[in-house]
């Protein structure tokens, strides 16, 4: 029986998955959610003797049940091939008092390669399947990590075109580099003058725009996202944590059925909410310990029930989490309010408003599972500077928050509960601020020494993703205002 999508924002818009994942977002502005989380259908135990590939095929068929086996297989064997440098895709490591999840391994060495390898598959797969003659035009912000994601993925796919933008001074130097050197006839960067949020709010507008649709439709190009609100981005991810169950269970570090927690670094809320997806579908799951940067909108809001985005925005050493409006929280949300759509509207709706929105008592007890903090620039340093002369082993900033948030939590609560860290971005990717913390010395060298050094002291060879850029030519150069965002897309579709 087919599983379907249902719009946060309105209780009779409906999709089947591979037409949700077409769309990337729901009409109003809202996201789609199956209308029920399905159940694990193997036992912890089968799950644990599969490869990665294997465990993937049995999670996402749960998810994208108009998918058949051949389709979906040939999308998962597809995405998670050599295009990753360890056979086991997704790596775990026990470092100090924790497993660190190394997503990462990916072409652009970040955690959005793990979902951002198979979305071109399954979107144009799913074209194929609704008779869609339009060319498909992926419109993405990024924070940083997932521009060059989505860019790789889709670079010269063809009946598709994929439009970046990202905040021109709020990412760092290496993942510029990495978006603005980006090859491919299909594929565009541009910088904007404004914050993330700043982008993800023109890009959320564009979709919602029914004009431009029209305009679009005209010429023959349709919208969808690479962004986390495409169901296609989130379903991948709940993959991950299922699977670093199966392997501390294959490994015989945890016992079947033993509950685990999972901490993960997050702004937009997407990760953790795949996590949240695994622990309604079974997986054995105690807390969710939600890590934050100064851009604290997340933790506030599981202390107080509160969401409030009037703040300063900080520009920190971990950008991808620097973000204010955590869209896939609406998710939770819409999960929350008892899945009414109207309600969850008007929630959402007083956030565009006012900035502002407070949950009931009845809906904050029901999120009970997740945990929250975050680590301030000085926290976040000293996090990776520790774990380097306690064992060696280096992380980005992103990871060292989260690290640093599960210090505390473990000295808030005394919970010794087994517990896997998101690891979700190589340090090679933050060269410059990984290598501060542990000696501010560095500062006076120049990124790629940096990154020979770093290379040195972790012993880990230098990826693929960062050789690479080295020498590699600047192709994409557009810097517009935030308001010229929709003028810049018409260019480029010449509509």
């Amino acid at each position: 029986m087919d599983l379907i999508y249902k719009s946060t924002r309105n209780n009779e818009e409906t999709a089947t998955a591979s037409q949700a994942i077409l769309k990337g977002l729901a009409g109003q502005g809202g996201l789609f959610v199956p209308e029920r989380i399905p159940k694990l259908d193997k036992s912890l135990k089968d799950l644990s003797g599969m490869t990665y590939q294997e465990l993937a095929y049995e999670v996402m068929k749960l998810y994208l049940t108009d998918f058949t086996e051949e389709e979906l297989k040939y999308c998962i064997n597809s995405a998670y091939d050599s295009k990753f440098d360890t056979k086991e895709i997704a790596e775990l490591k026990k470092e100090d008092d924790a497993w660190y999840l190394e997503l990462f391994h990916g072409a652009t060495i970040a955690f959005k390669d793990m979902a951002l390898s198979i979305l071109p598959y399954l979107l144009t797969t799913s074209a194929k399947k609704n008779q869609i003659k339009n060319e498909i035009v992926i419109l993405t912000a990024t924070s940083g990590d997932t521009g060059k994601a989505a860019l790789a993925g889709f670079a010269d796919v063809p009946g598709t075109r994929i439009i970046v933008f990202y905040p021109k001074n709020g990412v760092s130097p290496i993942q510029e580099k990495q978006m603005v050197t980006q090859r491919g006839d299909n594929t565009y960067v541009i910088g904007i003058h404004g914050n993330f949020d700043d982008a993800q709010t023109g890009v959320k507008r564009m979709f919602s725009d029914p004009g431009l649709a029209g305009e679009m439709a005209a010429a023959g190009y349709q919208f969808s996202s690479a962004n986390s609100i495409n169901i296609g981005r989130l379903v991948p991810q709940i993959v991950y944590y299922v699977y670093s169950y199966a392997r501390l269970l294959a490994r015989g570090e945890i016992s079947e059925g033993e509950i685990i927690n999972i901490v993960v670094p997050t702004g937009n809320f997407g990760n953790i909410l795949a996590a949240y997806y695994a622990k309604c579908m079974g997986l054995p799951v105690g807390k969710l310990i939600c890590a934050s940067n100064e851009n604290k909108v997340l933790f506030d809001f599981f202390a107080t029930g509160s969401y409030d985005r009037n703040r300063e925005f900080i520009l920190t050493s971990s950008p991808s989490m620097d973000i204010l409006i955590s869209s896939n929280l609406e998710r939770l949300i819409y999960q929350t309010a008892g899945r009414d759509a109207e309600k969850n509207l008007a929630f959402m709706n007083n956030l565009t408003e006012t900035g502002t929105y407070t949950v009931t008592r009845e809906m904050k007890e029901q999120m009970a599972d997740f945990y929250g903090n975050y680590a301030d620039e000085k926290e976040t340093a000293e996090a990776i500077r520790a774990m380097y002369e306690k064992t060696g082993y280096i992380m980005d900033t992103h990871t060292a928050v989260a690290s640093a948030v599960y210090k505390k939590y473990i000295a808030e609560t005394k919970d010794e509960t087994k517990t896997v860290i998101a690891s979700t971005a190589s340090p090679y990717k933050f060269t410059r601020s990984v290598m501060n913390a542990i000696d501010p010395a560095y500062d006076s060298q120049g990124d790629f020494e940096l990154v020979d050094e770093l290379c040195r002291l972790s012993g880990v060879p230098v990826p693929a993703a960062i050789e690479d850029i080295r020498s590699a030519p600047v192709l994409h150069d557009t810097v517009c205002g935030k308001e010229e965002m929709c003028a810049e897309v018409k260019k480029i579709l010449g509509i």
